[in-house]
């Protein structure tokens, strides 16, 4: 007797392993993301990056804001409101910083320097998180590192300045390795939803002094753009806090590295960043680590199930 098959998307969703359930999460987290960084980038010459981080914020507060309203105290309860608001500041200040490498870099180029932060979530999840790191999580994500190092080639011929932009990408990554990190610790005692709702809250809170000292009125079109930003990177959020929580999170970074096959397609279609042949092999070596482990684990679901006991 044979299992019965799922017959919707849903259903089959579930039936995947936790760690190919995250995949698909971030997944859909780099489709966001690059939608939002796309809206940083073209309204970058007329809104500044604290400004741009502050209309983000607000319309990610609004879009909470009924869940707030319904469940009130539940929204905001947590055990660990300290480890919450330095997770909001690190992140805020990272989003500072990105925009800004995003506004003053090729689209591929600002996304391939953002995921030099692999680098420490590995090791952080080892040494913060007790998780085992075996041979193919730690062999893909070096994979993914070296195809982001193929497609900058630093201190090539015209490679990349040392300038500001680029000092920013970087601290902007080790920022986000520390809230990514915490965010997986965090899920073990707080829902995602209460860590979108701190997040919304006091990432408003803390963008307001930034925004007052670079004020910019923005015209209704553009206001429109700035809270599509806003509404979309709180789509982000949910999709990679949920990919985060149901998989490990050594093994959900090198899925991640789609964004930069998303990000060479903008640039190259929106803002005319013709991608090089070296951005392209670097590409190819990133898509074929992520989609190794996302089979990988496709892969390990289905055989699971194959070979599970009928039941009686």
């Amino acid at each position: 007797m044979t299992a019965t098959q799922p017959t919707t998307l849903r259903g089959y969703f579930a039936t995947l392993s936790p760690n190919a359930q995250g995949a698909l999460w971030v997944m859909a987290s780099a489709a966001a993301y690059t939608l939002m960084t796309t809206l940083v980038k073209y309204l970058g010459e007329g809104y500044p990056p604290p400004v741009q981080i502050f209309y983000r914020q607000v319309a990610g507060f609004l879009v909470l804001l009924p869940y707030i309203f319904k469940h009130r105290a539940a929204a905001y309860s947590t055990t660990r409101p300290v480890m919450l608001t330095f997770r909001s500041l690190a992140a805020t200040s990272a989003l500072v910083l990105s925009f800004y490498s995003f506004q003053n870099m090729p689209l591929a180029d600002a996304n391939a320097l953002s995921f030099t932060r692999t680098l420490w979530i590995v090791p952080l999840a080892f040494f913060l998180l007790r998780e085992k790191i075996g041979p193919v999580r730690l062999g893909a994500a070096l994979l993914g590192f070296v195809g982001v190092l193929v497609m900058v080639r630093p201190g090539s011929s015209g490679g990349f300045v040392f300038g500001l932009p680029v000092l920013a990408a970087l601290a902007s990554a080790l920022l986000f390795a520390f809230t990514t990190t915490g965010t997986k610790v965090m899920t073990r005692e707080t829902s995602p939803t209460t860590l979108l709702v701190w997040s919304a809250t006091l990432g408003l809170v803390l963008s307001i002094p930034g925004a007052i000292l670079m004020w910019r009125w923005p015209a209704p079109v553009d206001l429109a753009l700035l809270f599509t930003m806003g509404a979309v990177a709180t789509l982000n959020q949910f999709c990679f806090v949920n990919g985060m929580k149901v998989g490990d999170a050594a093994a959900m970074a090198p899925i991640d590295y789609i964004r930069l096959v998303f990000a060479a397609a903008v640039g190259f279609f929106l803002f005319d960043e013709t991608p090089t042949i070296w951005t392209a092999l670097g590409a190819a070596i990133v898509v074929a680590s992520t989609l190794f482990i996302t089979w990988r684990e496709i892969a390990g679901a289905r055989k699971a199930r194959v070979e599970a006991p009928a039941p009686a």
